[in-house]
């Protein structure tokens, strides 16, 4: 894990977004831990434009939180609007 994500700021993420903190499986927590670290990188990006390994972790986080949110999607439509409405992802 990287060193901008602490482990008290990754159970807050949990916490307000899988129920609990120590609940790291549900798919709304995951979902949401993914934006975070995406937000992140992306302002990393931004600053250090020719740093591609850098681009490729983003690149295939964004790939991963696209397969959660359409396993979501398939299997409660309501918890997906929710959590793209929440999350401020998908326009």
């Amino acid at each position: 894990m990287a060193v901008y994500l602490s482990s008290e700021k990754k159970q807050e993420i949990f916490q307000k977004f899988g129920g609990d903190a120590n609940n790291t499986g549900s798919i709304e927590g995951q979902v949401a831990l993914f934006t975070f670290r995406i937000k992140s990188l992306s302002e990393h990006l931004n600053k250090f434009k020719k740093d591609h390994a850098t681009r490729r972790s983003l690149l295939m986080m964004v790939g991963k939180r696209k397969s959660l949110l359409e396993y979501l999607k398939r299997k409660d439509i309501g918890k997906y609007r929710s959590l793209i409405q929440e999350l401020g992802i998908r326009g």
